[in-house]
């Protein structure tokens, strides 16, 4: 590792609610360690991120500004920043076939229930995503408390996908 911080970007299918959380809250706590981003697989037309995503977020105190809805092809470009590690955070993603990432990053699959589905009320859906970015803090923060050796190339891909069994 460099003395840059460790890119990290989260997969999920349509980047609107668990990649979206992941990125900002990787961000909130990664203390400059860490630069997070997130993208889709197959991001719908004019796709933003979920209102509950964001307003969980706010509630919390992380912040929001930036968050957008994107695909992942704005990864795999040249001139993209290069990634030292990808997460996919939804089953759909992690069976996906992803396009080939330069610097060939360490790779993890975190699951996580999708808080946005179904036709429950608001009231019920906003819970679900506060689980979500509860799961996801407690992940993130074991992430974050890895020494540095473990943040190392070599490391990096068992150390995450350890975590993935927390």
């Amino acid at each position: 590792m460099t003395n840059r911080p460790l890119r990290v970007l989260f997969l999920c299918t349509h980047n609107a609610a668990r990649s979206i959380l992941a990125e900002a809250l990787l961000n909130h706590l990664g203390g400059g360690r860490f630069r997070a981003y997130s993208a889709g697989s197959s991001p719908r037309p004019n796709q933003q991120p979920h209102a509950l995503a964001l307003a969980v977020l706010q509630e919390a105190g992380i912040p929001t500004d930036g968050l957008r809805s994107k695909s992942w092809d704005e990864f795999a470009v040249p001139g993209a920043p290069e990634m030292d590690l990808i997460i996919t955070v939804c089953d759909n993603a992690a069976g996906e076939m992803c396009p080939v990432w330069p610097g060939h990053p360490a790779t993890a699959h975190w699951g996580y229930p999708d808080p946005s589905a179904g036709d429950a009320p608001d009231d019920v859906k906003r819970e679900a995503f506060r689980r979500t970015m509860q799961l996801m803090r407690n992940r993130l923060q074991a992430l974050t408390q890895l020494a540095p050796e473990q943040l190392e190339r070599a490391q990096l891909q068992a150390a995450v996908r350890e975590l993935a069994r927390s």
